[in-house]
């Protein structure tokens, strides 16, 4: 609300559904600051999730430090990657992906467009159904006797929706919207799960931590690949999304301090705190934390604690939705942008009932699909990184002109050196997940890494955006 606005104005202003949908945001209208960046990553990353993320660091026999170390170094550098892209909405004032047509071609794109898609339901669907499972564990307190999405189904229905509903009143009302709720809520939720964290720490025996034997540093390595795959990488091709509308005046080193320490400090807190579970308690079920958390805690705190995992998961999912309607208008779909919002929510709709009720469990192979996107996307990012080297501006009128006149159809649509990078590093990075299992680069988990480096050296080889075939 600006000081010229009264009260009841600033609240019309701030329900007003935003309806620019992928067209590129003038400069005149781009008067964000960085710290509204600041708290949408902040209040995306204070989730639940990253607690067994921090388990399944030291999983691979790493003591406090390192696990600490390993998530510091994979939250803060891979977020710095989500701050790099985030420039190129502040260039060109549109989403990543429509952002991406100029490097891959209009018709091109659509290829890395499907894949960024298919990962963002993947994911929203994941909080969606942990939030379902926060939901019966509150009603499993309350009664005293165990519920499941079968026994109870109607506890399930009821909490997806309402999962669903909050997500479309934020996401679907818009950037304005997005950016006030994630900070206000992180206020009142944060401070919780900050209390939660409280109540873990102190009944930690830190003599054990202490005297916890360290890993090897190619096991530390193995924890950074994780912890920067499960959340920089995986939010990177939304960064333009959240950062379009920030003003030309804040500097690009001051977006990327702004993603890394954003994301970065709420996640070494739950990276660090389920480090401490995993060392202190060997048997803990990081494949269930919302079962298995309440039992660290008071009596008391349970509930509160299954009320911030459920407000995390929300946070998270108001930006996944939000930049996945951007991503289904740049496939093509030609309705409103609230529209898009709604038609992505259905999906994580039927996903989430599909494996509430006929899973008995989804997360290990819904996790391990997610993995495997995560190579596409980032041989994505290994080009459009490169790209942006020398692509400082963009043609906004050819970024949405999808015939033969944009000056980014090339050659039918496509951009060869472009896709031939792309395909390059998919097959680099699947040859090592499936063709050499015994690899360092596979123990390690480190497949994203070769796709990156694979496409963007290749790309860069080939010349990078030298104009890139663009008419002039």
């Amino acid at each position: 609300m600006s000081n010229t606005e009264t009260p009841a104005e600033g609240w019309r202003s701030l329900l007003e559904v935003e309806d620019r949908g992928i067209e590129p945001i003038p400069a005149s209208e781009q008067t964000s600051g960085p710290a509204e960046l600041f708290w949408i990553w902040f209040a995306g990353n204070i989730s639940i999730l990253g607690i067994p993320l921090g388990i399944w660091v030291v999983a691979g026999e790493l003591n406090f430090w390192q696990a600490l170390i390993a998530g510091a170094v994979g939250a803060v550098a891979s977020f710095a990657i989500v701050g790099i892209v985030s420039i190129t909405g502040q260039r060109g004032g549109a989403p990543t992906l429509t952002l991406s047509r100029a490097a891959f071609g209009t018709r091109g794109n659509y290829l890395p467009t499907f894949v960024a898609i298919l990962s963002r339901w993947g994911w929203e669907t994941v909080n969606t159904v942990t939030a379902a499972f926060a939901a019966i564990s509150i009603g499993t307190i309350i009664v005293g006797s165990e519920l499941t999405p079968h026994s109870h189904p109607w506890i399930a229905i009821v909490a997806v929706l309402l999962f669903l509903a909050l997500t479309l009143t934020v996401s679907g009302v818009g950037h304005q919207m997005l950016a006030v709720f994630q900070k206000w809520a992180t206020y009142i939720f944060g401070v919780l799960t900050l209390v939660v964290v409280g109540f873990i720490v102190a009944k930690v025996d830190w003599s054990m931590v202490l005297s916890a034997e360290a890993g090897s540093w190619g096991t530390v390595l193995m924890g950074i690949s994780v912890v920067a795959s499960a959340t920089g990488i995986a939010w990177a091709n939304s960064g333009a999304d959240i950062g379009r509308y920030q003003s030309k005046k804040v500097s690009p080193a001051t977006l990327i301090l702004t993603c890394a320490a954003g994301a970065g400090i709420p996640l070494i807190i739950m990276i660090g705190t389920g480090s401490l579970i995993a060392i202190t308690n060997p048997e803990f079920d990081a494949g269930n934390p919302l079962a298995s958390i309440p039992a660290l805690l008071p009596a008391w705190m349970s509930i509160p604690f299954l009320i911030s995992a459920f407000a995390g998961l929300l946070l998270s999912n108001n930006i996944s939705v939000y930049s996945s309607g951007l991503t289904l208008l740049t496939l093509g779909l030609k309705v409103r942008r609230i529209v898009a919002v709604a038609a992505d929510l259905m999906v994580s709709l039927v996903g989430s009932m599909v494996f509430l009720f006929l899973f008995e469990s989804f997360y290990d192979a819904f996790i391990g699909f997610i993995t495997l996107l995560a190579i596409p996307l980032t041989a994505w990012l290994g080009v459009f990184l490169v790209d942006m080297i020398k692509r400082t501006t963009y043609r906004s009128d050819d970024l949405l002109d999808m015939t033969s006149r944009s000056a980014y159809w090339y050659k039918g649509g496509f951009e060869v050196r472009v896709l031939a990078s792309w395909l390059v590093a998919l097959g680099a990075g699947y040859l090592f997940k499936f063709a050499l299992p015994d690899s360092f680069i596979t123990q390690q988990g480190l497949e994203w890494l070769v796709a990156l480096l694979v496409s963007g050296l290749l790309y860069l080889a080939l010349g990078g955006a030298k104009g890139a075939g663009v008419k002039e």
